[in-house]
């Protein structure tokens, strides 16, 4: 197969952690053997994604051994959450492909031994419940426990690098969706937030992070110029992922999340749920950034399916006063409120726990579904987590890169 030459010609001011290894004739991995954690939304500044790149370039200097796949897949095959998938040979490369998201979590000694480095090329969306980032974090581990290197191509949190919301993970509440204790909406690049999880973690792998070029804080991902590429199945649209750190919490009641719909996350609702009069009561609350629309819809799959559902759409009016976490709260407040003998908060299991409820689970706190249920006002909720969101703020400062 003929070598691909990195073409420069993208409309991006912003270089990825894949853009700056090549165009640096992929220094970093010379001489090594390589395994790499991908999906479909692995992709340069052109679209071009990072394992052909690295299948296209590799020599005598450095090779592609093996492949990994988070949730949803490597090429993205899983429509629906939770689903397991099984790895596979790589039909062109000729080289395994390890599911991280299904037998195994965590790559055994066994999926790593043929490799020197392993690269980790993943977008994350800058929420804790997104699976990407805990699937990076036993990924560390592993590594860290056979002295293997890992480095993290570096890619910009599409919701911002600035704002910071809801509650630092109680440590009993550890799972697949939360393991170690940050906010849900963190921050942070996935290069940075390895880092954090390097070092306060204990993981204390031989990690190197590849810095992105002309990337600031400030950016949303529509500011950076480049291209947006579904990360999974459910997340289309940024609008999409600016709404998820809140609009997730619905995956812990019998709520559909809009999972089904072409805009999941954004569309919410119920079959009991009269649509006019939520969006009145949620009106009457005046949050900040946020404007709900009454519809019905009828999801194709997940909770509801084929069902005729009465609820809202979010749309988004100002996306630096928005607060999804405070929002979601809102919402699901006032659907406790309006309907309190239909709703419901949804029973175990969720990601192979049994015994806790998935809502306490995505919260990531044990209090806030009993205040809920107490009749608290979302202030008083909210004010529960705001000493240790400034703890884990001062804390996070240590592994800002840009």
């Amino acid at each position: 197969m003929k070598k691909q030459n990195y073409r420069p010609e993208s409309i991006s001011h912003v270089k990825l952690g894949i853009d700056v290894m090549s165009e640096s004739a992929f220094r970093q991995i010379a001489r090594h053997r390589v395994g790499l954690v991908a999906n479909p939304a692995s992709l340069n500044s052109i679209l071009e994604h990072t394992a052909d790149l690295l299948y296209a370039n590799q020599d005598k200097n450095f090779k592609l051994v093996c492949l990994f796949g988070p949730q949803h897949g490597f090429w993205g095959q899983t429509q629906d959450n939770m689903i397991e998938w099984e790895g596979f040979r790589h039909p062109r490369y000729n080289i395994p492909v390890y599911s991280l998201y299904g037998k195994h979590r965590k790559p055994t000694p066994e999926m790593l031994k043929d490799i020197d480095i392993l690269l980790f090329d993943v977008p994350d969306i800058g929420s804790r419940y997104y699976t990407f980032i805990w699937t990076m974090a036993l990924c560390m581990q592993a590594c860290s426990e056979i002295g293997l290197k890992f480095m993290v191509l570096d890619r910009p949190n599409p919701i911002n690098g600035i704002q910071l919301e809801g509650p630092v993970l109680e440590s009993s509440l550890s799972s697949f969706v939360g393991l170690y204790p940050i906010p849900v909406r963190h921050g942070m690049t996935i290069g940075e937030i390895a880092l954090l999880f390097n070092r306060e973690f204990g993981i204390s792998t031989n990690l190197e992070v590849l810095r992105m070029e002309a990337w600031e804080r400030k950016l949303w991902f529509d500011e950076t110029g480049l291209p947006w590429v579904m990360p999974s199945p459910n997340m289309p649209t940024l609008d999409t992922a600016a709404v998820y750190p809140g609009m997730c919490l619905l995956e812990g009641t019998n709520i559909s999340e809009g999972r089904g719909t072409t805009r999941p996350f954004e569309i919410f609702g119920a079959p009991f749920i009269k649509p006019e009069i939520l969006v009145s009561e949620l009106r009457r609350r005046e949050l900040p950034g946020v404007l709900f629309r009454p519809l019905y819809f009828k999801p194709t799959f997940n909770k509801y399916q084929d069902q005729l559902c009465g609820g809202a759409q979010i749309h988004l009016l100002d996306r630096e006063s928005f607060q999804p976490f405070m929002t979601s709260l809102n919402i699901i407040d006032t659907v406790v409120k309006l309907y309190p003998d239909q709703f419901q908060w949804r029973k175990p299991p969720y990601e192979y726990e049994t015994k806790r409820l998935p809502f306490d689970i995505l919260a990531g706190n044990s209090a806030i579904r009993v205040l809920i249920e107490e009749g608290s006002s979302t202030d008083k909720i909210v004010n529960i987590w705001q000493k240790g969101l400034n703890s884990f703020t001062r804390k996070r400062k240590n592994y800002l890169l840009y």
